[in-house]
């Protein structure tokens, strides 16, 4: 996935907070509409996932933009901590925590992360 983003991009920032997660559900609904409500649902499960993991790890505000064109859903989860990686781990079986990432891969069509410019974006496209 290229750096530039298409016309039409919507952006909202989190503060680097545990309500953050369900306040990016919400932008991700509002910023969908008219798109089907099964991607409107995987969009925001795994917007959900990848806010939480900053909020958690990174620590930082968190950047949630959103955009779809012809039938694709983009969506990119950014903070201000290259130095944190991402850390994929094969949760324990009874764990609470440590799938997100796990889940994104499962549930995106394509999935990627980038580091540079001193953020750390992780994205992923639904089509």
């Amino acid at each position: 996935m290229n750096s530039s983003s298409p016309s039409g991009v919507l952006s909202r920032r989190f503060p680097p907070e545990t309500r953050s997660a369900p306040l990016a559900r919400r932008f991700v609904r509002s910023a969908l509409r008219g798109v089907t409500p099964e991607v409107v649902d995987t969009a925001e499960l795994l917007t959900s996932e990848l806010v939480t993991n900053a909020v958690l790890h990174a620590r930082t505000e968190v950047e949630v933009r959103i955009w779809s064109h012809e039938g694709r859903v983009r969506v990119r989860v950014g903070d201000a901590r290259p130095d944190r990686p991402l850390v994929p781990r094969e949760p324990r079986p009874y764990a609470g925590t440590g799938r997100g990432l796990a889940v994104v891969e499962e549930l995106a069509s394509s999935h990627g992360a980038h580091v540079g410019e001193g953020r750390k974006t992780v994205w992923f496209e639904l089509w």
